[in-house]
């Protein structure tokens, strides 16, 4: 005679090796790993930081007394 099997064992085992197939599919599909995600975000905060490294520093004293808006006469 046959292998007696529960069916709802049987049902419950198709379905989760389902899940596990799109699970797979999906990770291969979409995934990413930490580390190159982590990467991607280094990638960016350099770009990010790149143009304002490269910013040379002018003195406030100087930069705010040779303004064109002080420079013009006052009404009074």
């Amino acid at each position: 005679m046959g292998e007696v099997v529960n069916l709802n064992q049987y049902r419950k085992n198709r379905s989760r090796d389902a899940e596990r197939r799109a699970a797979r599919e999906n990770r291969i599909r979409f995934g990413r790993t930490g580390a190159e995600k982590a990467s991607d975000r280094k990638a960016g905060e350099r770009a990010d930081g790149a143009p304002e490294d490269k910013k040379l520093d002018v003195g406030d004293s100087g930069a705010a007394e040779s303004s064109p808006e002080d420079s013009t006469p006052s009404a009074g």
